[in-house]
């Protein structure tokens, strides 16, 4: 069954949805608790990484399906704590204050990147060390699913920043409350046409090597890229649809609070920040 490209392509959908799902509840139950739950999310999820870093290890010399599919699980604990550690505040940057009314420019950019520094930096760090750990492996694809996570993220939030059309912040939990006002809600910038571009010829590269792969692992290890691609393509056009993407984890979640609420109507309100 891992050797099916169908399994694949309904296991990253499924991982996908599931990840994001259980990242949002743990956070969200953390708000409703103590000061310290954000805190103590992320230390017991250490086995989490700790899982993810041996999971890469262990699969560097095997480039069958299985080992193809652990490497693509253990780069999503990898990834899936760094994001926890995010979310719940632990790891964010030196900036840790809604942007002042006014700001502009590069001194709005730097300030922007200053609430997220310390998260940018840790992921460059784990995905500095796939790529040391990938030199001369038989199994590269826990790097690629990391690179891909890596890139599609980075150009997401700058098309958070330089403005798209449709922006959910009913999901920012309450370390990052601050973040929706470096937020700009509004027409797509040039940004936005290009980084899908970059996408869709990613994804192309990636249908291509699936294409022509000649054995099980690889089929498998490229049509899980390509599937992570695909839904990074769509996440991005979520920012300009009309489609209320969140539905799909709303039942997860508690309704939203009246901060969160006010937050939203300021940001459309408002669409180049506060």
């Amino acid at each position: 069954m891992l050797e099916t490209p169908w399994i694949a392509v309904l296991g990253a959908l499924f991982l996908w949805w599931f990840f994001t799902g259980i990242l949002l509840w743990r956070v969200h139950r953390a708000d409703r608790g103590g000061p310290d739950d954000h805190t103590w999310s992320a230390i017991l999820s250490l086995p989490l990484l700790a899982a993810g870093v041996l999971g890469v290890n262990a699969t560097l010399g095997d480039p069958s399906a299985q080992g193809v599919w652990i490497a693509f699980l253990s780069a999503l604990a990898i990834w899936g704590w760094i994001e926890l550690a995010f979310l719940s505040g632990v790891i964010t940057g030196p900036v840790r204050t809604p942007c002042p009314p006014g700001v502009s420019g590069a001194e709005r950019f730097w300030r922007a990147f200053g609430t997220i520094a310390w998260h940018e930096a840790a992921l460059v760090i784990a995905l500095s060390g796939l790529i040391w750990s990938a030199i001369g492996a038989e199994n590269t694809f826990a790097l690629w699913t990391f690179l891909v996570l890596f890139l599609a993220r980075i150009s997401a939030k700058l098309n958070l920043f330089l403005g798209v059309p449709r922006i959910n912040t009913d999901f920012l939990p309450g370390p990052l409350k601050h973040l929706s006002s470096y937020f700009r809600q509004g027409s797509v910038s040039g940004f936005f046409p290009l980084s899908v571009t970059l996408l869709a010829l990613g994804l192309g590269c990636f249908i291509e090597r699936l294409w022509s792969a000649s054995d099980t692992g690889a089929v498998i290890g490229f049509t899980l890229l390509a599937a992570l691609t695909a839904l990074a393509l769509l996440e991005h056009w979520f920012m300009v649809w009309r489609v209320r993407d969140d539905k799909l984890w709303r039942f997860l979640l508690p309704d939203p609070d009246t901060t969160t609420k006010t937050t939203t109507t300021r940001l459309r309100e408002d669409p180049h920040g506060f």
